[in-house]
């Protein structure tokens, strides 16, 4: 470890590493990429990226694994997932190997900055698509580019894992038949106003409903629900706004295969919360952060407990955690070692 970071205090903000990926599409074709010292992006005045809304991103983790070794969690979920996002934009899409590729290449060329097994840290990977070039009008860019930077994390919560209370909002994070299911920047914008006022009130976050009947839960702030009812089962909304948490379908995965849980994606109705018996947010950055209890106008509802991490989301937690760090057996394809 050539650098000098303290990596049990480590949160989640930005560091300059040291190298960076860049690729550029003109003409019709991706160039081949470099890595780029320069944190910095310059692009034109009228690039679509800044005046329309052109852009996507995507996140997803490094992991120093038990045995040395490192990996990428599922990288081949985020690059389908960017594909759709940038096929939903008008953006030239990123092939599946080049994504991996290009994360590979952040990945070897900052190992300094990959927290030790161990220390609950990971390397956060930060691929994005923006449209680029000279423009005025609305219309899909002339250019693109695509990039990869990577910031080291610290482990999500400093104390454990911890229970956090949501509040219902009466904002909606995206439009019926819009922008939900892709990851682009004006669902994120869309959020911060609301996710203000639930911490202003002493929220975690906001969580949101569906946009045409507002009786759904369908996110929450930007992660994705789970809950887990009282007869075992593990549920989790189903809608064509939901950004498609690859969390989430790993968890999925593992309640059906590795908990022998049922698992369903249907209707998580905001008036019947008290059917489930634990609930959780899930998502890149945390994993999992449960939920302790849901305000929605005048009714408070508790799940399992305020304090205390209820069983089955605690088993999910180690399972899935325990995959990304070597502890636990992955699924075959779930990792791609780096190194």
């Amino acid at each position: 470890m050539g650098k000098n970071i303290d990596w049990q205090n480590l949160g989640f903000s930005y560091i300059k590493t040291d190298l960076r990926y860049r690729s550029h599409w003109k003409d019709g074709a991706w160039d081949d990429g470099v890595l780029t010292e320069d944190n910095c992006v310059h692009i034109s005045e009228g690039s679509t990226a800044l005046h329309y809304g052109q852009e996507c991103f995507e996140g997803l983790k490094a992991y120093r694994q038990r045995d040395g070794s490192v990996a990428l969690f599922r990288p081949d979920q985020n690059a389908a997932r960017m594909q759709a996002s940038c096929e939903r934009l008008l953006m030239p899409t990123i092939p599946t190997e080049k994504f991996i590729d290009a994360c590979v290449q952040v990945v070897r060329a900052n190992l300094d900055y990959l927290p030790p097994y161990g220390s609950g840290g990971a390397l956060y990977l930060r691929p994005y698509v923006i449209g680029v070039g000279d423009n005025l009008g609305v219309r899909t860019a002339p250019e693109f580019l695509f990039s990869v930077f990577c910031v080291p994390v610290g482990a999500y919560f400093k104390g454990g894992l911890t229970p956090a209370n949501f509040i219902v909002s009466r904002y909606d994070r995206a439009a019926p038949h819009g922008t939900g299911a892709a990851k682009v920047g004006g669902n994120y914008a869309a959020s911060l106003l609301p996710g203000h006022l639930a911490k202003e009130r002493g929220f975690a976050d906001a969580i949101y409903l569906d946009p045409e009947t507002h009786t759904k839960i369908e996110e929450v702030g930007a992660a994705n629900f789970f809950a887990i009812t009282r007869d075992g089962r593990f549920v989790t909304p189903q809608s064509p706004s939901i950004l498609p948490s690859i969390t989430k379908y790993s968890l999925l995965h593992l309640a059906k295969e590795r908990l022998g849980l049922e698992v369903e994606e249907g209707d998580v109705y905001i008036d019947r919360l008290d059917e489930y018996q634990e609930a959780g947010a899930c998502g890149t950055a945390a994993v999992i952060t449960p939920i302790g209890g849901i305000q929605n106008g005048d009714d408070f509802h508790v799940f399992y407990s305020e304090t205390e991490v209820g069983p089955v989301t605690r088993r999910l937690y180690d399972e899935l955690v325990g995959i990304q760090y070597g502890d636990v057996g992955a699924p075959e394809g779930w990792l791609v070692k780096v190194e």
